[in-house]
């Protein structure tokens, strides 16, 4: 095994664990026991890469017959649960380790979109439920309204993940290109973590004068 899968290894494992981490948090808060936390884990940590397979005709899904990634997720899903007091001081940490995770996940969905034989929007869109679907399976278990429907940029960068892995494609083969493409991701997502703009989004609301006239009438009544 060469030092880019390695690498590629590492920023994985470190995605699953954040993941996992993350969907265990949200169960502690939401007083679920700890069988919450280990679903809610799990779901952030591999339904993103379950649906890319069910959506792509892998059968059974790579993340549940490649017995490290679902025990790795359970773990770290148990770990944080009973941990939680002592972790949640680190939330800044776990961002930046859910980061490494977004960039990795959105790289690997690209590529196994592209081994697939879709074509742009495909590959562009499996990048981004790879990365993104387990985070919106979470917050639907736990009753809320998904963060990527409420503040998109998350899914937003983990798409230009795919476009970044069709643009180096053509030009840079094995896995060095999905490497470049999780790293590109990783770091667009910092310097957004750095700057404060995960907070932020951009909402386009239409109105039609008709609507306003009727509004100011019953507000008149």
């Amino acid at each position: 095994m060469g030092l880019i899968s390695i690498l590629i290894n590492v920023f994985n494992y470190v995605g699953i664990v954040a993941f996992a981490a993350s969907g265990a948090f949200k169960a502690y808060e939401k007083g679920l026991d700890i069988l919450g936390g280990i679903v809610l884990g799990s779901s952030v940590a591999l339904a993103g890469g379950i649906i890319r397979d069910v959506l792509l005709g892998v059968f059974p899904p790579t993340n549940i017959v490649y017995l490290p990634y679902p025990i790795t997720a359970i773990l770290a899903s148990i770990i944080a649960y009973v941990f939680y007091p002592l972790f949640s001081r680190f939330r800044e940490a776990v961002l930046y380790a859910d980061a490494i995770g977004l960039g990795t996940f959105s790289a690997i969905g690209a590529e196994v979109a592209y081994q697939h034989g879709l074509n742009v929007l495909g590959i562009v869109l499996m990048a981004a439920i790879t990365a993104a679907g387990g985070g919106v399976v979470r917050d639907v278990l736990a009753g809320e309204i998904p963060v990527i429907f409420r503040r998109d940029i998350y899914a937003t960068v983990a798409m230009l993940g795919g476009v970044v892995y069709v643009l180096l494609r053509p030009f840079i083969s094995g896995e060095a290109d999905v490497l470049i493409t999780a790293l590109s991701v990783i770091i667009i997502r910092f310097v957004i973590l750095m700057r404060g703009l995960d907070k932020s989004y951009v909402t386009i609301r239409i109105t039609w004068r008709m609507g306003r006239r009727r509004e100011a009438l019953e507000r008149g009544r």
